[in-house]
C-alpha cells in the first residue's frame, strides 16, 4: 500500500493537526492575554511612577514659589530700604539651599526715582553666594524685555520661564520663577517689580535621569515648547526639541505626540521610542511648569519573560504532540493490520479473482463486520458479473438493431437533395437530428400529379421506439392519403381517422400539411396542431397564423381546414417542429420564437441547406452543449425568380 495513502498516515497527521492547532490556538490566546495584562499593569506602574516623580518636582518648585511669593507679599505689605531689600534676598538663598539665586528687579524709577532700573540679584557660584546689579549686567538687553519679566508683568501672576542657559550669572542651566508685587496708589494697584528665584535644573535632570527602568528604558523631561530637558540622549538636551526631532525624521505621528504634550495632555501609547526601540511611553505634565514628564518602557525587555514561557509552552506543547503522535501510531497499527489482510485478498477480487480466499477472523467488531461483508460482496460480485455478461450481450444486439432502425428511418426520409433537379420552378431543402437513436419528426414531399407538390412536417407525441414506429405508420398513411386525395383538409381528415382507431398508447401528431401549385406559386395548406411556418419574403420574415386544428390521432371525426397563400418569386416557406423553439442551454432558458425569427433575419437567402444549417448552428450555439432533450427537423421551400409557364 502507498504510504501516502496509508490510513494509519492520514489518521495519524489528522489526529496530529488537530492537536497542533488547538495548541498554536492556545498559545496565540496566552500570549496575547498575557500581553494585554502585561500593558494593563504596565500603564498603572508607569502612572504611579510618572506621578511620584511629579509629586517630587512639584514639592522642590513649590517650595521655590511660596519663597518667592512670601518675598513678594512682604514687598507690597512694608518698605524696604536697600540693605533690607539686599539682606531679604540673600536670606532666601542661604535659607532654601534648592535656590541657585534669587533677586528683585523694580519697574523703571519704582525703587529710586533717581535709578532708571533697579535690580539686584544674588546667586550661588562655587560653592558661595555672589551679587551683581542685573540693570548693569545686560546693557545691551534689559531686563525688562526678558521673558521671566514681561510674562508675568502682563499675565499678573506667578510664572515659570522657559529654561535657559545664564551665562555669568551662575553658568548654569536654570528656570526661573517670577512673581509680581504691586503698590496701593489712588488709582488702584500699581506693578512695582517682580521678584525672581532661580532653580538650577541640574538637579531635576538628575533626578529624572536617575529613574532606572528595567534596563533600557529611562524617564525624560520637556519643557513648555517642547525643548528637551533630561533624556539618554545628551546631545539633544536643550538643543533639540521634540518638534525638530519629528522634522529631522519626517514622522508626523512624533510631532502629533508632542503637540499632545505641550498641551498638558496625559496618555499612554505605544511608540518608536526617540533611541530606536519599540516602547510603550507614559506622559503626564507638571502642573506647576506646565513642563511634561515622561516614562518609557522598552517593550522588548517587557515581553522577555512573556516570550520565555511561551518558549517553554511551546516546547512542551511539541513534546507532547510527539508522543501522542506516536501512541497514535502504535494503535492505529494494530486496529489496521487487520484491514491490510483484507486489501491484499480484495486486490485479487479487484483483478478478477473471485475464488481468492478472505482472511479468517474472529473479531466482532467493525473489521470482523467488513471482513464477513466482503465474503458476501464476492458471491455477489460472481452473480453481477455473469448477469452483467448476459446484460451487455443485450444491449449491444440492441444497439446493433437500433442503429440498423437509425438507417432504416433515415432511408424512409427524401436525403438527396436537390430532390427534383428537372424542377427549376422551386427549390426545398430539409433536415432532421433525432434527439435518441431514433425519433418522432418526420417530413417529406412528393408530386401528386406534374404540377402539385405535397409538402409536410410532422411532430410524433413520444421519442425513440415507439415514436419512430408511429413516425413510419403516420408518414406512410400521408403519402398514400395525399397522392389519393390532394386537398390538405381531407389528407388531414383521413389520416386522423385511420390512427385514431384503436389508439390505447394514445399517441398523436402534428402536422403542416400543404400543397403547391409550382406554376403559380399557390399554397393550399392545414394545420393540424403545429407550430406556425414563417414567410421569407422581400417585406421581411414573420410569422404566418394558420388556424390550428387537433393533432392526428387524437379524436376521430376531427374537421381540418385548407388555407390559402401565394409564394412570391423568391419568397420561402419555413417550417419546423419544437424541438427547434425548446431547445434549452445548462440554464434551462429556451431557445424560443423570437431569436429563431431573428436568426432568420440574418440567414442566407439564397441557398436553403445554408439557411438551415445556420439555424441549426445558432440552436447548437445556444445549448451550449445541453443534452439534446428533443428532434430537431426543419424543411424550407423556395420559389424561383420567374415561374415556368
Amino acid at each position: 500500500m502507498p504510504f501516502k495513502n496509508s490510513i494509519v498516515v492520514k489518521f495519524v497527521l489528522v489526529i496530529s493537526l488537530f492537536n497542533a492547532v488547538i495548541f498554536v490556538l492556545t498559545l496565540g490566546y496566552n500570549y496575547y492575554q498575557s500581553r494585554v495584562i502585561l500593558q494593563h499593569e504596565l500603564e498603572s506602574n508607569s502612572r504611579n511612577l510618572a506621578m511620584s516623580l511629579v509629586h517630587r518636582v512639584e514639592t522642590e518648585l513649590a517650595a521655590v514659589a511660596k519663597v518667592t511669593e512670601g518675598i513678594a507679599r512682604s514687598l507690597e505689605t512694608s518698605p524696604h530700604n536697600e540693605q533690607e531689600l539686599l539682606t531679604l534676598i540673600r536670606s532666601s538663598i542661604e535659607q532654601n539651599p534648592e535656590i541657585s539665586g534669587a533677586g528683585v528687579a523694580f519697574e523703571p524709577y519704582a525703587f529710586n526715582a533717581a535709578s532708571h532700573l533697579y535690580a539686584p540679584y544674588f546667586y550661588r557660584e562655587n560653592g558661595k553666594i555672589s551679587f551683581r546689579r542685573l540693570e548693569k549686567a545686560y546693557l545691551d538687553f534689559p531686563y525688562p524685555y526678558w521673558d521671566w519679566y514681561q510674562i508675568p508683568r502682563e499675565l499678573g501672576k506667578l510664572e515659570w520661564s522657559e529654561p535657559y542657559f545664564d551665562e555669568g550669572a551662575g553658568n548654569i542651566l536654570k528656570s526661573t520663577c517670577s512673581v509680581p508685587f504691586y503698590k496701593d496708589t489712588a488709582s488702584g494697584k500699581q506693578l512695582k517689580g517682580i521678584v525672581i528665584s532661580d532653580v538650577s535644573l541640574d538637579s531635576l535632570t538628575q533626578l529624572v535621569s536617575s529613574i532606572k527602568i528595567l534596563k533600557t528604558g529611562y524617564a525624560a523631561l520637556l519643557s513648555r515648547n517642547g525643548m528637551i530637558l533630561a533624556h539618554p540622549m545628551k546631545d539633544a538636551i536643550m538643543n533639540e526639541t521634540f518638534f525638530s526631532i519629528a522634522e529631522g525624521r519626517n514622522d508626523p505621528s512624533l510631532r502629533e505626540l508632542g503637540k499632545k504634550m505641550v498641551r498638558g495632555e496625559t496618555g499612554f501609547i505605544h511608540y518608536q521610542s526617540l533611541v530606536g526601540f519599540s516602547s510603550w511611553m507614559y506622559y503626564t505634565p507638571i502642573p506647576s511648569t506646565g513642563w511634561t514628564l515622561a516614562v518609557v518602557f522598552p517593550e522588548e525587555e517587557l515581553l522577555e519573560n512573556v516570550r520565555k514561557l511561551s518558549m517553554t509552552m511551546m516546547m512542551m506543547g511539541f513534546t507532547g504532540i510527539l508522543l501522542l503522535t506516536l501512541a497514535v501510531i502504535y494503535i492505529a497499527r494494530t486496529i489496521i493490520k487487520p484491514l491490510r489482510l483484507l486489501t491484499g485478498a480484495t486486490d485479487e477480487i479487484a483483478a478478477g479473482n473471485f475464488d481468492v480466499e478472505l482472511p479468517a477472523t474472529q473479531s466482532k467488531d467493525e473489521v470482523g463486520e467488513l471482513a464477513h461483508n466482503f465474503q458476501v460482496m464476492r458471491e455477489s460480485l460472481k452473480d453481477y458479473i455473469k448477469n452483467l455478461t448476459e446484460t451487455t450481450a443485450t444491449k449491444e444486439r440492441i444497439q446493433s438493431e437500433l442503429k440498423v432502425a437509425t438507417n432504416i428511418q433515415a432511408s424512409l426520409l427524401p436525403r438527396i437533395f436537390p430532390p427534383f433537379p428537372d424542377h427549376p420552378e422551386f427549390d426545398i431543402y430539409a433536415s432532421m437530428v433525432p434527439a435518441k437513436e431514433v425519433g418522432g419528426d418526420f417530413y417529406d414531399f412528393f408530386f401528386i400529379d406534374k404540377n402539385h407538390l405535397c409538402f409536410l412536417i410532422a411532430d410524433v407525441s413520444d421519442k425513440g421506439v415507439p415514436a419512430a414506429l408511429y413516425m413510419m405508420v403516420a408518414k406512410t398513411l400521408l403519402k398514400t392519403e395525399g397522392q389519393r386525395l390532394g386537398d390538405p383538409d381531407k389528407i388531414l381528415s383521413s389520416v386522423n381517422n385511420i390512427l385514431a382507431l384503436d389508439n390505447e398508447n394514445c399517441m398523436f401528431t402534428t402536422v403542416f400539411c400543404a400543397i403547391l401549385d409550382i406554376t403559380t406559386g399557390d399554397v393550399r395548406y392545414a394545420n393540424a396542431g403545429h407550430n406556425p411556418p414563417l414567410m421569407i419574403d422581400s417585406h421581411g420574415v414573420r410569422y404566418l397564423t394558420p388556424k390550428s386544428g387537433l393533432m392526428l390521432g387524437a379524436l376521430s371525426g376531427t374537421v381540418f381546414v385548407t388555407e390559402r397563400l401565394t409564394l412570391e418569386p423568391e419568397a420561402t416557406l419555413f417550417l419546423y417542429t419544437d424541438g427547434v423553439t425548446e431547445a434549452k442551454n445548462p440554464e434551462d432558458a429556451l431557445y424560443g420564437e423570437e431569436r429563431m425569427l431573428k436568426a432568420l433575419q440574418g440567414a442566407p437567402r439564397d441557398d436553403l441547406a445554408k439557411m438551415i444549417h445556420f439555424i441549426s448552428s445558432d440552436v447548437a450555439q445556444h445549448a451550449n452543449g445541453a443534452p439534446q432533450s428533443d428532434d430537431i427537423t426543419m424543411l424550407a421551400i423556395k420559389m424561383a425568380k420567374k415561374r415556368t409557364a
